[in-house]
């Protein structure tokens, strides 16, 4: 298939005049004036906007799977992500025991190995546990944490390469050795679910820290004397900035913000998302704790807020219809920040190799549909 009178996200820009070709579920060509192959099909987009998939580096389920079940429930968020324009995830493990994580890691495993045909493309596990500070739990259960420790990691993993996004306390003991450990291993560390004050942010990113978990949420606030983990955050550019643009987790100022201080290359729009997104309200699970959905919000009942119910669709038109950011910067903070923060090269960017599906907007910037369409 060949894309053309699109207007692109290519190279940091939008670009017309260039088509796309997609084969197998791949762009495999891109430039100007691509010649049709016998009975290729030639989609006009005329006008509208193409933007690469989207890449979420922090999704627990979706339409009632969650990844801590396994690979049949990996396989499912696969498929139902990819409908949404998502061509790259990381499923996310919550708080649980080593055998329970170790299945799920498998899972995971499975599907990156064997990729769904028609599926978000598996990047590698985020293990969001359990190497957190009790003192910051939000929804994660704190009779399972543990503190950072290379030996607990690898029999919860049954293999380190599985892994590619660490959420840690850098407070706790050990976090230096296993986050200098991870960092030469090519995994990337996320300051997360941490009481840290600034300064021992900072040192975890002279260790090889790169990523913030849902800044701002379940970690010490932003005070003027005291700037906690937010502080550290936005003014290391060390780090990456992982937001939560739902309009439940985080005010509009913050998000504004955010972007001032780290710029939109370097904050990763993510859902964080529970069984319960794509769902109706309800009661859920995440964690194996009960889960309340209701109004957009999911709490548990002592009201804690337990992931969300956001896709990466909504979380675009969120930033740009609500909080009125530019195109161009949440195009970045849904697709290729994403993606790098993590070492992604080919997803969340429209280039030779980059996955299927890329995403149709209209030019008031509603979602129209991916492409290429699930074939029937």
């Amino acid at each position: 298939m060949i894309i053309m009178n699109a207007r692109a996200w290519m190279d940091g820009r939008f670009r017309t005049g260039v088509q796309v070709r997609m084969t197998e579920n791949r762009v495999s060509e891109t430039g100007e004036g691509l010649t049709a192959l016998p009975g290729e099909q030639i989609l006009d987009l005329e006008g509208d906007y193409l933007l690469p998939g989207f890449v979420d580096v922090h999704i627990h389920g979706y339409q009632g799977e969650d990844a801590m079940r396994g690979e049949e429930a990996v396989r499912r968020m696969s498929r139902g992500l990819y409908r949404l324009g998502v061509a790259a995830f990381c499923p996310t493990t919550m708080s649980a025991g080593p055998e329970e994580t170790r299945r799920a890691a498998e899972g995971i495993r499975a599907v990156r190995t064997r990729p769904e045909p028609w599926g978000a493309r598996v990047l590698g596990a985020h293990l969001e546990a359990p190497f957190l500070n009790p003192d910051k739990a939000g929804a994660q259960r704190k009779e399972c944490f543990r503190n950072p420790d290379w030996a607990c990691l690898e029999e919860m993993t049954g293999g380190t390469e599985i892994v590619r996004l660490i959420t840690l306390a850098p407070e706790l003991p050990g976090s230096e050795a296993l986050i200098r450990r991870a960092a030469a291993a090519g995994i990337h560390i996320s300051v997360g679910h941490s009481a840290a004050d600034a300064e021992t942010v900072h040192r975890a990113a002279e260790w090889g820290a790169d990523h913030v978990t849902h800044t701002f949420n379940a970690q010490s606030p932003l005070n003027h004397r005291a700037p906690g983990v937010p502080g550290a955050a936005l003014t290391d550019d060390r780090l990456v900035c992982e937001l939560i643009c739902d309009g439940v987790h985080l005010h509009p100022d913050i998000i504004r913000l955010a972007l001032r201080c780290k710029g939109a290359d370097r904050i990763a729009a993510i859902t964080d998302a529970m069984e319960a997104a794509g769902m109706p309200d309800g009661s859920y699970s995440l964690g194996g704790q009960k889960v309340l959905v209701k109004q957009g919000e999911a709490r548990l009942a002592d009201g804690t807020l337990a992931g969300s119910v956001l896709t990466m669709p909504q979380a675009m038109e969120n930033l740009i219809h609500r909080w009125h950011i530019a195109p161009e910067e949440a195009c970045v903070m849904c697709t290729s920040a994403p993606a790098a923060s993590v070492g992604e090269e080919k997803a969340g960017r429209i280039l030779p190799g980059s996955p299927a599906p890329l995403t149709r907007w209209s030019g008031d910037w509603r979602m129209k549909g991916i492409l290429p369409e699930i074939r029937t």
